[in-house]
């Protein structure tokens, strides 16, 4: 089925029962006409999608089963893991930080972590972090999952870690790291943890149902995670897998030196482990409603409830390209471009609007950024984790696109 051009509110009822709901602006219809889609031929099991113009909500769409195992159907409220989305929630934070002259990104981290300096890191910056260039892709030692989820372990073995790549030799994807890095420099700061400054200054001012460290009390609203689907059959994918098996190092990134398996072991996503979720690893285990990060990158462009929460200064620095191009890692280039904290677009596998948006995508096809030329902010979020090639994302990018004209 097709729905063009709808009015408020949307109430589509597919062909296996299921149900999508919500409401699109007119002009809008083709993120609802892409979200539909992505239920009917792109295997979504539940998911929800927003979208800002200016401090206006445009689109708010939700449908699906948010629990498969229990048939829990998914609701404006459902929340999802964002996995590396976490990582633009953190950027976010940083900046604040630096709009307030508390941090300054060219300063080395050990201005505010003296511990950090040793072993060589002493002139490693907080821009060489947040664009994956501090050469500590993944900790040296093994940690078990009790490790990562009381913080301090893992702060004292990257403190006691040689960097593996000078800055300046290139950059290297710090999947869980990038989070502890950047987070403890925030706790430094503020004396708070990442999650916990996140909500006090940000989250409990805008209403954001968006968590780094899941409460008790939004549980319930948590959608359960399925693990990945087939990538696709094509040459890219089967490369990209041949090189990721080539070097140990981007495993280990990912699983924090085998903490937990990533992003599932033998059917279970681990990300759906409510120790995990209940902790902070502020690189990946974010979650939200995609109506409450949308919200958040609006705010970053437009007055949402308060003033912008980024200057055009701290939106100019973030779109600064930092890290592009073959990755030390060896995984192949996929176009994937870096700023200071934020992805930006990078097409052809994570088009955004354009040379002015920022924002970044999760492991399994999560998705949220900002544009400020088109004073536009999207999230996507979903429970049925993507393999290589999945296109969920990039078709209502793409719908976004035509409806604001980008």
């Amino acid at each position: 089925m097709t729905a063009t051009e709808p009015t408020a509110p949307v109430e589509i009822r597919l062909d296996d029962g299921r149900g999508v709901h919500g409401f699109v602006d007119e002009g809008f219809g083709g993120v609802l006409d892409s979200f539909v889609a992505n239920f009917e031929h792109r295997q979504d099991v539940g998911a929800g999608c927003a979208a800002y113009l200016g401090n206006r909500l445009v689109v708010d769409l939700w449908g699906g089963i948010a629990d498969r195992r229990s048939g829990r159907p998914w609701t404006r409220h459902s929340a999802a893991v964002i996995f590396s989305c976490s990582k633009g929630i953190i950027a976010i934070c940083t900046y604040l930080l630096v709009q307030e002259g508390r941090i300054d990104l060219d300063a080395p981290i050990s201005r505010y972590w003296p511990e950090f300096a040793a072993n060589g890191k002493a002139a490693i910056t907080v821009r060489d972090a947040l664009s994956h260039r501090s050469g500590l892709p993944a900790p040296e030692v093994d940690l078990a999952l009790e490790d990562v989820l009381a913080w301090d372990p893992v702060i004292h073995a990257l403190e006691g870690q040689r960097p593996l790549f000078r800055p300046e030799e290139g950059y290297f994807y710090h999947a869980m790291t990038y989070g502890w890095i950047v987070g403890e420099v925030i706790r430094r700061v503020t004396g708070q943890t990442p999650g916990r400054f996140f909500r006090e200054r940000i989250g409990d001012r805008l209403g954001l149902r968006t968590w780094i460290g899941l409460p008790p009390e939004a549980r319930a609203s948590v959608a359960w995670m399925e693990p990945p689907l087939p990538g696709e059959d094509s040459e890219a994918a089967r490369e990209a897998a041949r090189r990721a098996d080539a070097n140990p190092l981007i495993e280990r990134s990912a699983t924090m030196g085998g903490a937990y398996a990533f992003p599932a072991a033998e059917g279970f996503v681990t990300f759906n482990d409510p120790a995990i979720q209940a902790a902070e690893i502020p690189g990946a285990n974010g979650i939200s409603t995609a109506a409450s990060l949308a919200r958040l990158y609006a705010a970053c462009l437009s007055p949402v409830d308060g003033p912008p929460l980024l200057s055009a200064a701290s939106i100019a620095d973030a779109l600064v390209v930092r890290s592009a191009g073959q990755s030390l890692s060896g995984s192949l280039d996929d176009g994937a471009r870096w700023g200071t904290g934020f992805q930006l677009s990078s097409p052809p596998t994570q088009p955004m609007l354009g040379a002015s948006s920022f924002g970044h995508a999760g492991a399994g096809g999560q998705l949220a950024f900002a544009d400020a030329e088109h004073g536009t902010a999207i999230a996507y979020l979903g429970n049925q984790m993507g393999g290589y090639g999945d296109d969920r994302a990039r078709e209502l990018t793409a719908a976004l696109s035509a409806a604001v004209g980008a």
